[in-house]
């Protein structure tokens, strides 16, 4: 089963107004931002990886969530399996480094005995926290940063290995933002297949000028690595961000996601980013 299929079977339980359908990458709860997300060994972080790098991403993808919605973070839950003391223990001075770099405090959690499957809670405040549904015909996508940097340090570049294990959600941004825009999430899939996201929720056709899109590396590897945990944002013709980014795209009335460059039209890649189950 893919993740695609499994939400299908969970929305209907999903009634509550601050779940959003299960359309968004965060509940809503009035001005209350919660999200939830796992790092998996062997799927979102490599066994070799050192423990406290492990411990500074959990953080910030979660973080990351908060950044899209506009939230300033309150507080985290810890799900934490207990493993290797030493691993253990270096997990523990890693975590406390993010969160002291990101001044979040930890609330609680929980802890088992068993394989490392880790999870955070991360809780956030926001007056105005934008779905990622909001586009409008006419807009423009932007995002923020250079796209492709992760996969990169994934691959084993040494320049790019910190943008692959110490992500930096980009809250002030986020915050920034979120009273001038339509629709944001961050990128942590793959820039295309989460900009496509974005077109699908809000009912819209997409089009990406791949030139226009700031990459380091191959182009369309970078589009499609994942892990970037920049900010992907949908805003009015004529709007100027009040942070760094760059416009690469349009959405329109219709579906789907087209490319183009300055040659003219872009196939869609067989892989547009990273989909669990697949």
């Amino acid at each position: 089963m893919t993740e695609a299929d499994f939400l299908l079977l969970l929305r209907p339980l999903a009634t509550g107004d601050a779940a959003r359908g299960l359309l968004d990458d965060a509940a809503v709860l009035g001005d209350l931002v919660l999200t939830h997300d796992m790092l998996v060994e062997g799927v979102h972080f490599l066994p070799g990886d050192p423990p406290g790098d492990v411990a500074w991403k959990l953080l910030a993808v979660n973080l990351s969530d908060l950044a899209a919605k506009g939230a300033t973070p309150v507080g985290v839950l810890l799900g934490y399996p207990l493993s290797d003391a030493d691993w253990d223990a270096a997990f523990v001075a890693g975590l406390g480094e993010a969160l002291a770099a990101f001044d979040v405090p930890l609330l609680g959690g929980d802890t088992v005995k068993g394989p490392r499957v880790l999870s955070l809670t991360a809780i956030g405040r926001a007056a105005v926290a934008p779905a990622r549904s909001g586009a409008r015909a006419g807009d423009g996508l932007w995002v923020t940063g250079t796209i492709g940097r992760a996969g990169l340090g994934l691959s084993g570049n040494t320049e790019h290995l910190d943008a692959y294990r110490r992500p930096t959600p980009r809250l002030t941004e986020g915050q920034a933002l979120a009273p001038h825009v339509h629709a944001m999430m961050d990128v942590s899939d793959g820039l295309l297949i989460d900009a496509g996201r974005m077109a699908d929720a809000s009912g819209l056709a997409l089009s990406i000028d791949l030139d226009a899109v700031p990459v380091a590396g191959d182009r369309m590897a970078a589009a499609t690595a994942g892990d970037d945990y920049e900010l992907l944002f949908a805003a009015p013709a004529g709007f100027m961000p009040p942070v760094a980014a760059t416009r690469i795209g349009t959405f329109a009335n219709g579906q789907g996601l087209t490319l183009h460059d300055t040659s003219g039209p872009v196939p869609l890649p067989a892989r547009l980013g990273y989909q669990h189950g697949q």
